[in-house]
């Protein structure tokens, strides 16, 4: 049974500081020597090793049907388990890798059921490998077999799932489609009364896979934690695990700019949405799939790991193969990561149990542009905040601020009648207060005009701010501080915006007496994809009155990433240098020298643990103050607070 009792406590992954090496092993690795593997490990200052087990093929003697032996385990050896026992020998804890979608042809032959079938009926079939169905019998009957086979032979410390459910397209991006299996078909209709739809992006569908996969993740997390109950389940979902797993990594096709926060977005989210569980965000070593032995730029792997624990996630690398075998490989992204290992290594006590102090909540949605201009923004402003997808948070942990790139929804009404506020940025109507006469218009090329500049000291040059896509025009208001220009003629020069008007339609709406703020078009894209001064100061300019005082304040330079953290009585300050990223290409980032911080509290010493030297403080008006000689690509500042100077626990 599911040991409730097992969970009651945080398991390794949460009190522990984690560094987490993945290797993604090929067929052939099995029959290297697995000893050297964890030595190799050992070496890079991992203390977690993330190793194949089992799935498509098992690196230990399996005696389950279908369930294929890796071609490189010999006859007599175990590759798995002789690691375990080195790795548990070294005090370095193992989470077996299991991938289940996609098994052999004798499987297929003899169970074509339990197989992804496509539209024409077909199965779909990966260099000889065969795509099962996440309803099919093969999660149904072997996984569980394969599981209990595992974890009954091998005292793992936790397990991981790869490709999670049914995949519409395959390693080289073809699309397959979605499954047409009996199972499919026939769970299909009792859940939604109807046939299969023609597209997999049908909205019924989505909620169809997402119910499939969720399922078998509570049944593979009842296995786990009956029969291991000390294991981590961890997985891509939120849902039934112990960790969030997800990715900081590239492809050649993805849509330019690079997003430089990869791994701090990824974190900040888990760690705030689901702060029972703890964030592995794997940076990846390679440029894409086709190029898994050339790395990303070299400098790009410090920044993503440094994101990882300035966030409170584990520090996670993932490689293809064994280190060793690198050695005929691109270097650079073993060589870049090792010395934040034993950096972190040597730093662990400041690095376990981080939880984020960020008073500001940016809810997802709304959005790719729109969301990622809002983090963008808050980043770049140094406001310290945490990310969240749900509204769990409400009365559990103090939130001066919501910031939302979509809709604000109903359920935030609650937060705000408690005395919350909210800087909604986003072309639909928030879900409570709102005047019910709003008209929305698609795609608006115009400006919105300042008119009471006194309520905007950063726009004092900028009058006119761009406006370029949907807008939500409220009622009119006669003296609204900020309107809307619509479009007017911009061509020949003889005639641009000769018949420019104004009009009292509000670019900024008041709700909840003042405690939601409205900005109804989509600010936070715009931003995003012009960085637009004017736009940053407009953010800023409806922000801080909400505000008050930040908890933090500092004259760093904007691309210098801050997050404000507590551990163990202590306060985290975390800083990020991220001048060094440009266009597609990351470099050195440039040291910047004599950064002024200042901290709501009050404390009594302050210590730079990268530097490794105490940083003089002071303190007025219950905020401390100090000054970082300088930073190079990371520092960690911990204080303590007043009364405790000099203790380093």
């Amino acid at each position: 049974m599911f040991s409730m009792a097992a969970q009651a406590q945080p398991g390794w992954w949460m009190t522990e500081p984690l560094r987490w090496l993945q290797t993604n092993l090929a067929e052939p690795d099995a029959a290297t020597d697995p000893r050297a593997l964890v030595r190799d490990a050992a070496a890079f200052h991992a203390n977690v090793l993330h190793l194949n087990m089992g799935g498509i093929a098992a690196t230990y003697p399996t005696r389950i049907p279908f369930h294929a032996r890796s071609a490189g385990l010999g006859e007599g050896r175990d590759f798995f388990g002789d690691a375990l026992k080195e790795a548990h020998a070294r005090g370095i804890r193992v989470v077996g890798r299991f991938d289940f979608s996609k098994t052999r042809k004798d499987a297929y032959d003899a169970h074509p059921e339990w197989f992804f079938r496509k539209a024409d009926g077909g199965p779909v079939v990966y260099n000889g490998l065969y795509s099962v169905c996440i309803n099919g019998g093969w999660y149904a009957e072997m996984a569980p077999r394969i599981l209990a086979e595992a974890l009954e032979a091998y005292d793992v410390d936790g397990l991981f799932f790869n490709m999670f459910g049914n995949q519409s397209r395959d390693y080289s991006g073809n699309s397959v489609g979605h499954c047409h299996c009996g199972e499919c078909r026939r769970k299909f209709r009792e859940e939604f009364g109807r046939e299969l739809p023609a597209k997999e992006d049908d909205a019924d569908y989505r909620r169809f896979l997402y119910n499939s996969s969720r399922r078998v993740a509570r049944e593979l997390g009842r296995i786990i934690h009956g029969k291991r109950p000390r294991a981590g389940y961890f997985n891509y979902l939120e849902e039934w695990t112990d960790g969030i797993m997800s990715e900081s990594n590239t492809a050649v096709a993805r849509p330019l700019p690079l997003w430089p926060y990869a791994s701090s977005e990824n974190v900040n989210k888990a760690r705030n949405s689901q702060p029972g569980k703890m964030s592995v965000n794997l940076c990846m070593q390679f440029v894409d799939f086709a190029w898994r032995f050339a790395t990303v730029p070299r400098w790009e792997h410090p920044l993503r790991l440094w994101q990882n624990i300035a966030h409170g996630g584990a520090l996670a690398f993932a490689i293809n193969g064994t280190p060793a075998g690198f050695e005929q490989r691109d270097m650079q992204g073993l060589d870049a990561a090792r010395p934040v290992f034993e950096w972190a290594a040597e730093n662990g006590k400041y690095l376990a149990g981080q939880e984020s102090m960020a008073r500001v909540m940016l809810l997802t949605g709304g959005g790719t542009e729109a969301y990622r201009g809002l983090f963008r923004w808050l980043s770049e402003e140094h406001v310290p905040f945490a990310v969240s997808s749900n509204l769990e948070w409400i009365g559990k942990r103090p939130v001066d601020l919501v910031v939302t790139a979509g809709a604000a929804p109903a359920g935030l009404e609650k937060y705000v009648k408690s005395g919350g506020k909210v800087l909604a940025v986003s072309a639909q109507a928030p879900g409570f207060g709102a005047p019910p006469a709003v008209r929305r218009m698609e795609s608006v090329k115009g400006y919105v005009r300042v008119r009471a500049a006194e309520r905007f000291p950063s726009l004092g040059r900028s009058p006119l701010l761009m406006l370029d896509g949907p807008f939500a025009a409220a009622p009119d208001e006669p003296g609204a501080a900020l309107t809307l220009v619509p479009p007017s003629m911009f061509g020949p020069p003889e005639f641009i915006h000769t018949d420019m008007k104004d009009t009292d339609t509000p670019a900024v709406v008041m709700l909840e007496n003042g405690s939601v703020v409205w900005v109804p078009f989509e600010l936070g894209a715009l931003y995003y994809r012009h960085s637009l001064t004017a736009h940053a100061g407009l953010l800023r300019d409806l922000a801080n009155p909400l505000l008050g005082r930040r908890q933090l304040e500092t004259d760093a330079h904007p691309l210098v990433e801050v997050s404000l953290m507590r551990q163990q009585g202590r306060t985290l300050v975390h800083l990020i240098n991220l001048s060094g990223h440009s266009q597609t290409g990351y470099f050195p980032p440039v040291p910047m020298r004599g950064i002024r911080v200042e901290v709501e509290g009050e404390y009594g010493a302050a210590v730079t643990l990268r530097a490794g030297h105490p940083v003089a403080v002071s303190r007025t008006g219950g905020r401390t103050f100090f000054v970082l000689p300088e930073l190079k690509d990371y520092e960690l500042v911990a204080l303590t607070r007043l009364g405790t100077a000099g203790v380093r626990k």
